[in-house]
Parts: structure tokens; C-alpha cells; sequence
């Protein structure tokens, strides 16, 4: 994470109310860029764009290219269609990640968000692998109000656990089901082959409506690489993005998409339980570039 109280606005702030456009202006927002997260290439490609923008309306002004970047920023967000998929009842939703990037809480937290839309929630605990996510989770279904369905008994295979969340949500009449699934096992092998079982027997029942994979905004690339096996093998559908405090790696919402090609759905900038909230790319442009 980027030093306290650093932010890509603020590092950006002075650099726009200088009087005019020049070399020191395109260093400092090079170094301003990098320190986002946004990577050496991407960085690259926002500085050559701009510099022909700025030269094609033969402009000095910074204001002029504070407004380029905003926009520079906000098309390449929207390149990727960030609606959630929840037309079906239920409406499925396998969330994988993992361990460590705040999986199962940020399950709690989507659980929240949802309810506040009228929706109707129950979570299941199919991280039988790991005997504290049933009760973590357990946590979060509760503050978040709704309902869990646990193991039936300890290493309980969590194909079941899955499929006994879909039909409690059938038989309930509940609009989403959401499932934790395990993030770690003792090979990538093992645990794609866990995930395509899991998703076998929910189908059986119901559709997959989105598979969510959740990435640490702090780890930044790091991050990404740990998840590549899920990005070739779980059909992962949509992003969720966490522990974006600020906008101090806000570049790496931008890096992720753009690198993987999978929309960013969903981003938490906290720790509470409505901290969790839809991407917007004009809002979050907006933030990045204010």
C-alpha cells in the first residue's frame, strides 16, 4: 500500500495549477501514474495519448490536460460492461479468490449491498476446507442479515454444501444465493478440479449466474499472477477488487481489466460492512482525477 494520505489526486493537484504545459509537467505525471499502480506500459500508453491530444488542440493549458486524462481514464473503465448478472431466480453467484484477499468477508459485504436493493440473500459455506471460514462467514451472513447454509458435518465435501445452498434458495424462494469456495488446496490442479465440481452440481439445480474472483488491490500484480489459474479454469465472469483505501492504487482497477480482459464489478474501499459498492467508471475516474 502506498504511503498514508497519498493519493493520486493529491500527488496530480499541484501539477494542474501550474501556469503552462511542460517537460516538468510530463515527469511529474509520469511519476504520479507509477505511483498509482498503473504500470510502466500503461503509463506509456496514457503519456503518448495525451501528448497527441495535447498537441492536436495546441493547448498549454493544464486544466485542458487534467480533462484529457479524466477522459483518457473514464473510456478505457467503460471498455468493459460492468452490470451484474442477477436475472435468474435464483441467481447464483460463486465468488473465488485466493486465501487472503477477503474473500469471505467481502462475501458479507456483497450479501449487504444486495439486501439493500430488496433483494433476498442466503450464503453458503462451501470453504469446508478451512474450518474458521464457515464460522467467519456465519459472522458476516449475520451482520449482513441474512441466511447461511453450513456444513451438515465436519469435511463435509463442498459440492454438497453448494448444492444445499441452491435448493434452500429454490425452496425459500430467495432471489440470490451466493457461495463460498476454498481458495487454496494442495495443487492448483486439485483445486480447479474442487471449482468445476462445485460448479457441476450447482448446475444441476441452476444456472451460474456470475463467478466473482477477488483480487487485493494492494498486492497489485502480485496479485494477479497468484491468480492466473482461476482466470484459465474457473470461467470467471466479473472482478471484485478490494481494500482500494483512497485512490492510492487506483491504477491497478485499470491495469486488471485491461490485462485480463474481465470486467471489474464490484469494489470495497474499506473495511465496514457497506463498504462494498458497484464500479462506476465515470465515477471512479471522477475520484482518480478530481
Amino acid at each position: 500500500m502506498a504511503e498514508r494520505g497519498w493519493s493520486l489526486g493529491g500527488a496530480l493537484r499541484g501539477l494542474f495549477t501550474s501556469p503552462t504545459i511542460d517537460e516538468g509537467t510530463w515527469d511529474d505525471l509520469e511519476t504520479a501514474l507509477l505511483g498509482a499502480d498503473f504500470g510502466p506500459d500503461l503509463t506509456d500508453e496514457l503519456l503518448d495519448e495525451l501528448r497527441a491530444k495535447v498537441a492536436q488542440f495546441k493547448t498549454t493549458d493544464p486544466a485542458d490536460l487534467k480533462r484529457m486524462l479524466r477522459e483518457a481514464l473514464e473510456e478505457r473503465l467503460a471498455a468493459h460492461d460492468p452490470t451484474l448478472t442477477l436475472s435468474n431466480r435464483p441467481a447464483v453467484v460463486l465468488v473465488v479468490g485466493v486465501n487472503g484477499v477477503g474473500k469471505t468477508t467481502t462475501i458479507g459485504k456483497f450479501a449487504k449491498f444486495l439486501t439493500g436493493y430488496g433483494r433476498t440473500v442466503v450464503v453458503g459455506a462451501a470453504d469446508t476446507f478451512r474450518a474458521a471460514a464457515v464460522d467467519q462467514l456465519a459472522t458476516w451472513a449475520e451482520r449482513a442479515g441474512v441466511q447461511v447454509v453450513r456444513p451438515q458435518h465436519a469435511g463435509q465435501d463442498p459440492a454438497s454444501v453448494a448444492y444445499q445452498t441452491v435448493q434452500f434458495a429454490i425452496d425459500n424462494n430467495i432471489d440470490i444465493a451466493i457461495i463460498d469456495t476454498a481458495g487454496r488446496l494442495q495443487t492448483k490442479a486439485g483445486l480447479m478440479d474442487e471449482l468445476g465440481k462445485v460448479t457441476r452440481v450447482i448446475e444441476k439445480l441452476a444456472p451460474i449466474a456470475e463467478t466473482l474472483l477477488v483480487l487485493d488491490g494492494t498486492t497489485g500484480q502480485n496479485g494477479v499472477a497468484q491468480a492466473e489459474a482461476f482466470f484459465e479454469s474457473a470461467g470467471v465472469t466479473g472482478l471484485v477488487v478490494t481494500k482500494l483505501d483512497g485512490s492510492a492504487k487506483g491504477g491497478f482497477v485499470l491495469r486488471v481489466q485491461q490485462q485480463t480482459g474481465i470486467p471489474i464489478k464490484l469494489i470495497g474501499q474499506g473495511e465496514g460492512i457497506g463498504d462494498l459498492t458497484g464500479f462506476t467508471p465515470h465515477v471512479f475516474a471522477a475520484s482518480l482525477v478530481p
